[in-house]
């Protein structure tokens, strides 16, 4: 039995190898291309980039599909790695908020039972013109 369970563990660490190397050679490809095709500056904060700093600047899909790669580049931009953790975590901020909006969930203690001025409208018909003298 134990030898199943390491041919297993082969093959899967097989298959996150391939799926890794796949990602690198294609993410190579048009990394490599929108370089070429635009300035080395950030898209967002306007940082320039050159020699070993490069490696700092990556492609950023605007529709966020690693697949959508057209070859005129309209699908990218280039982002220092800062702006683009940035654009990332702003995204993943929305999808949290579109998840959990307090609007479309009820919670039990959104039906408020205590009313503290219930009765001052009460009292102060109760004491009438007293008040005016003050």
């Amino acid at each position: 039995m134990p030898k199943n369970k390491t041919n297993d563990s082969n093959r899967l660490s097989q298959v996150v190898a391939d799926a890794r190397r796949h990602m690198q050679d294609r993410e190579k490809t048009y990394r490599e291309k929108a370089l070429k095709m635009y300035p080395h500056v950030c898209g967002r904060c306007g940082r320039e980039f050159s020699g070993k700093q490069l490696r700092e600047l990556t492609v950023h899909h605007r529709d966020h599909n690693h697949d959508n790669n057209p070859p005129d580049g309209s699908n990218w931009e280039l982002l220092c790695i800062y702006c683009h953790d940035n654009e990332h975590g702003r995204l993943e901020v929305a999808e949290s908020y579109d998840n959990h909006s307090p609007s479309k969930e009820k919670s039990a203690d959104s039906d408020f039972s205590h009313k503290p001025f219930a009765a001052l409208e009460a009292l102060l018909k109760s004491k009438g013109g007293d008040d005016a003298d003050h």
